[in-house]
């Protein structure tokens, strides 16, 4: 059903390109603001980095061969989008030690549920990777995409992206027990 429709929005983006990116974005602006949010923890920044991975869609969307999924195509523009402005906050930021910055401060942002302390807690966890590790564990974990799809996106191999993974959920299941 998935790729029947993926290839149905395809087809009319051709046809009909904006009915067509308006189904793309009905289709998949939720789970690629989601992801994107997951990277760079800001609602704002997630906002605009979703806007933006719309419009690089939009203008390179006849280069789009099916070589992989649409959605795998998407998360490879959205990651983009996501490390794009990571880099640009990692250029403006503060040494590390300075107070008020690293794992333990995470943003403060109206659209964080604080009172989940467990959700948290993870998200602390998750934010102490390296960032790479971060990018597989959230692709695999939240967005249940197989070890194939996360090697297109991240341009590593299956199996590589797996060792990533497994590393990744070691190190949160660490951070998470030692804060009991």
């Amino acid at each position: 059903m998935d790729k029947l429709q993926d290839r149905h929005i395809i087809g009319l983006i051709q046809s009909d390109p904006e009915r067509g990116f308006r189904m793309l974005i009905n289709r998949y602006k939720e789970t690629v603001y989601w992801h994107i949010r997951r990277l760079v923890v800001s609602h704002d920044d997630a906002e605009d980095a979703t806007q933006e991975t719309f419009i690089r869609i939009f203008r390179s969307a006849d280069r789009f061969r099916g070589n992989s999924s649409l959605k795998t195509w998407i998360y490879r523009i959205a990651t983009n989008e996501a490390l794009r402005i990571l880099e640009r906050r990692r250029q403006g930021q503060v040494a590390i030690d300075t107070p008020g910055t690293g794992v333990n401060a995470m943003p403060a942002d109206e659209y964080t549920d604080y009172s989940d302390l467990e959700g948290v807690r993870l998200q602390k966890a998750i934010r102490s990777l390296p960032a790479g590790q971060q990018l597989v564990f959230n692709l695999r974990y939240y967005d249940e995409l197989s070890y194939n799809e996360i090697a297109r996106i991240t341009e590593m191999s299956a199996a590589s992206a797996k060792t990533s993974y497994h590393i990744a959920k070691g190190k949160i299941i660490k951070y998470m027990n030692s804060i009991d």
